[in-house]
């Protein structure tokens, strides 16, 4: 595995700094995760019945180690300083003025453990009014990033992100500074502070549109299907009361979409090709494409979808996903120790053995704490 040998220390809740030491643990590095005598809050959501792990903790901590400490005694303070002056990397979304009261913060452990790597998962930052504020994706990555506003069309009531949407893509991020700042120590000998949040993240996630905001100052956002500057482009409803979305990317794709219909010569349209169109002319031209899907099931409109140069796809559900073949070919999905299956990590590095299950709340502590003073414990 890429990261054997890799000692990581986990202080976290949830789903962005427990995902980022998560994907560690899949490439092969030794994860403690740190807990409460409550355990992680996701232990308990959506349990299964036969008494297995729930599966969304089983995503996110498959093959850690659970220790239980509570950071008011000093003592259990101590076994994780001691934890962490043997660790590589340290990975944490505690809000930050918590860490600093508890003497966790970057600054109180870069003095005692001058190797760590140190990462930092927070909602908002590490400065700032507002770095101290609670979020989950939902509020600091969805909402007050910008992306909902750029999403949703305003003619739509407002709509959350599915739960993690944002967590998995700052864990991401986080991620690839921790591996950066790993490289980084390989020859310096230091470590460093890896700073990653749900703000930042969005808006790198949503760059394209403020990369032209901070350019030009005005950015177009999601606008309702009848202001869309092009005909073929967006999602088309099927007899069978599917979607499929087409894609266009280049100037022939408006004739090959319009080819779908017998109407290549709209191509040619003025009121089309005018910068800006002719939204009218854009509607009757659109309501053309929506007559043509709307008389096909979607199996048909993906067969002469075939058969056409055009970026498109059908609007799948996750049980259709689930059961793909493309989905399997890609690698999306790994199996569990315990019979079941899982989502893989994003990138692939070789095959995957089955993962090891999630850890029972604490199940590990006493091996780990009896074996602190000698040093990194072997696994369990």
């Amino acid at each position: 595995m890429l990261l054997n040998g890799l000692k990581v220390v986990e202080l976290a809740t949830w789903i962005a700094g427990p995902a980022c030491a998560g994907l560690m643990a899949d490439w092969g590095a030794d994860v403690i995760k740190i807990e409460t005598a409550g355990g992680d809050p996701v232990r308990t959501m959506v349990p299964d019945a036969d008494g297995r792990a729930s599966a969304i903790f089983a995503m996110e901590n498959r093959g850690k180690r659970s220790v239980v400490l509570n950071l008011g005694q000093p003592a259990e303070r101590d076994a994780l300083i001691a934890l962490l002056q043997q660790a590589d990397v340290f990975i944490t979304n505690l809000r930050p003025g918590s860490l600093v009261r508890a003497g966790l913060d970057h600054a109180s452990i870069e003095k005692i453990a001058p190797r760590l790597i140190y990462t930092s998962i927070s909602g908002q930052g590490l400065s700032g009014a507002d770095a101290d504020r609670a979020a989950f994706d939902i509020t600091g990555y969805w909402t007050r990033s910008g992306i909902a506003a750029a999403t949703i069309p305003p003619d739509t009531r407002p709509f959350p992100c599915r739960p993690g949407f944002g967590d998995h893509v700052t864990a991401l991020a986080a991620l690839s500074g921790t591996l950066a700042a790993l490289h980084e120590r390989a020859v310096s000998g230091r470590g460093r502070l890896v700073e990653a949040s749900l703000l930042r993240a969005a808006s790198y996630t949503l760059g394209w549109d403020y990369s032209l905001l901070l350019r030009h100052g005005v950015v177009e956002t999601a606008a309702p299907r009848d202001q869309w500057p092009s005909p073929v482009a967006g999602y088309f409803r099927t007899a069978d009361e599917r979607w499929v979305y087409i894609a266009p990317r280049g100037p022939n794709c408006l004739g090959n979409a319009l080819g779908l219909i017998g109407r290549r010569d709209l191509a040619e349209d003025p009121g089309i090709l005018a910068f800006p169109p002719d939204l009218d002319r854009v509607r009757e031209v659109r309501a053309m494409m929506d007559d043509w899907f709307i008389a096909r099931s979607l199996d048909q409109a993906e067969a002469a979808l075939g058969e056409t140069d055009l970026i498109w796809a059908p609007m799948a559900t996750p049980d259709e996903v689930v059961a793909a073949e493309q989905a399997q070919a890609a690698g999306c999905f790994v199996d569990l120790a315990d019979g079941g299956r899982t989502p893989a990590p994003p990138v692939g590095l070789g095959p995957l053995d089955p993962r090891p299950e999630p850890p029972q709340l604490g199940e590990h502590t006493r091996s780990v704490l009896d074996a602190v003073s000698a040093g990194w414990p072997a696994r369990a």
